[in-house]
């Protein structure tokens, strides 16, 4: 059986240690749901999903690698969609443990949708709740493992400076893990 890793881009992935599939997406919601179920459909073999990937603290006291245990579509009209009678299904339970991740396309760097997204989640990034949907969908299991690289704040534009420090961590972690 065969873990695969996924990560939106390659310096996400610098670190990653050799032997494991690296599978890299691409940013935002499409390229990741996209190349993560295509490489499901290929490969019958992949018993598990671990998507790595650095994303903003919500909260200020977060820094560092957490596993997350749910992940919310943030850009999506929920209740719109449910007073239509329709699900979203905006919420991925994953584990019991582990904190709260809002997935949406939006580079998020105003303090005012920071505040908002502070309300429902800990971390922001941009693939992880299409990653886990694939996931899902395939029946094949999936973990997100997120590093802290900034406060989705004016300072994430230092997101190219910052995400090596993210890297280094998040191979060091699937070293330890896998």
């Amino acid at each position: 059986m065969t873990v695969l890793v996924v990560s939106a881009t390659p310096q996400e992935a610098a670190y990653v240690p050799d032997g494991l599939q690296v599978l890299v997406t691409g940013i935002g919601k499409v390229p990741a749901a996209s190349a993560v179920s295509r490489a499901l459909a290929l490969d019958p073999l992949i018993s598990e999903v671990v998507n790595i990937g650095s994303a903003g603290a919500l909260h200020d006291h977060l820094e560092g690698l957490h596993e997350i245990g749910s992940v919310l579509n943030h850009d999506l009209s929920a209740g719109l969609l449910r007073q239509l009678g329709v699900d979203p299904q905006e919420w991925l339970t994953l584990s019991a443990d582990g904190l709260r991740l809002a997935t949406g396309d939006l580079f998020v760097t105003d303090p005012s949708v920071r505040a908002g997204l502070a309300t429902v989640a800990d971390l922001v990034d941009m693939e992880g709740y299409a990653v886990a949907w694939a996931a899902r969908e395939a029946g094949v299991p999936v973990r997100l493992v997120k590093h802290v690289s900034d406060r989705a704040d004016e300072a994430s534009m230092d997101w190219p400076q910052l995400v090596d420090l993210s890297a280094r961590a998040l191979g060091a972690w699937l070293a330890d893990e896998l």
